[in-house]
């Protein structure tokens, strides 16, 4: 997320109520998830384990909840609570902002586009030309559609990301203040539903075809020309490459890579990162005919004991 002007690192500070290392006029650009973050932005960090890699990350401005050494170009923020810290600047720079209107003002709807009766469409939303959105959709907030787009009956582009951090009173949510980015020609199912980005955006690529009732979580992007089969769930901080085939009821781990070109059988379940090319099937996924040979010979096992035992 990037703010609507540079702010002086000692603004940042006193919104939050913390101590700052560095020069007062150190400029902040905007905040963002440490896999997405650029010079300028700031990162946030609550556990030492991962200290170093927050620091060494390509954010300039670190907020954390100790006063370590600051590395060269870099500031710090020293919070108590960076996670709280986090979600009082989302709250700040992208507040939640009701609608009266099913159709806010502020979106801007390309020509030739038709919005079917009980969509939703919030503040800031822009839908490129051509479209056409069905009826009970709900479009969120600073939304950007491009043009030709389909989207079916039902489907959700918005809601919040999947993302808290557990404390002794109960689970603590990180605020969503990112966006969707629906690229042109995209095709979304009904009953879709696709998070926004904690601070960045959840991406579908052009003339990518959605199936109906498939998930992709928050900060996700979806390459160009790919096809998803009906009930997958993408977790969040997937990068999913160009022309992927995923085939029904496949669910992923956050934080991988699906290389281009990759073809994933139904109902496999996706661990780790996959090279592209190649087509992968089971749980956890595997190239497919690896897995297959190993299923054909899990079935030849009672044929192996039977002679065993005859044998005996």
């Amino acid at each position: 997320m990037k703010f609507p002007k540079v702010y002086p690192l000692k603004d940042i500070a006193a919104l939050i109520d913390s101590k700052y290392v560095g020069a007062d006029y150190f400029p902040v650009h905007g905040m963002n998830e440490i896999h997405v973050v650029e010079a300028g932005d700031i990162v946030f960090v609550d556990h030492p384990k991962y200290y170093d890699k927050a620091l060494q990350s390509a954010a300039t401005i670190v907020l954390i909840n100790k006063e370590v050494d600051c590395p060269d170009g870099k500031a710090l923020l020293i919070s108590d609570d960076p996670f709280r810290d986090f979600n009082k600047l989302t709250q700040y720079f992208r507040p939640f902002q009701s609608s009266n209107s099913s159709i806010s003002p502020s979106a801007k709807i390309g020509e030739g586009t038709i919005i079917q009766p009980n969509t939703f469409v919030g503040n800031n939303v822009t839908i490129g030309k051509n479209c056409i959105i069905h009826s009970n959709v709900c479009i969120y907030d600073n939304t950007v559609i491009g043009d030709n787009v389909i989207i079916h009956a039902g489907t959700v582009l918005g809601a919040d990301a999947f993302y808290y951090k557990k404390r002794p009173e109960g689970f603590d949510q990180l605020l969503s203040g990112g966006r969707v980015i629906i690229e042109n020609n995209v095709g979304l199912g009904a009953l879709c539903t696709i998070d926004k980005g904690v601070t960045g955006d959840t991406t579908i690529g052009a003339g990518t075809k959605i199936d109906n009732q498939v998930h992709i979580g928050h900060d996700t992007v979806v390459g160009k020309k790919c096809l998803i089969a009906a009930q997958t769930g993408i977790a969040g901080c997937v990068v999913i490459e160009d022309e992927v085939t995923i085939w029904g009821q496949v669910g992923t781990t956050s934080g991988i890579t699906i290389g281009t070109k990759a073809v994933l059988l139904a109902q496999s379940g996706i661990g780790k990162s996959l090279e592209a090319g190649k087509v992968y099937f089971g749980s956890p996924a595997e190239e497919s005919r690896e897995k297959m040979k190993q299923l054909v010979n899990v079935k030849r096992i009672p044929d192996i004991l039977d002679k065993l035992n005859k044998k005996q």
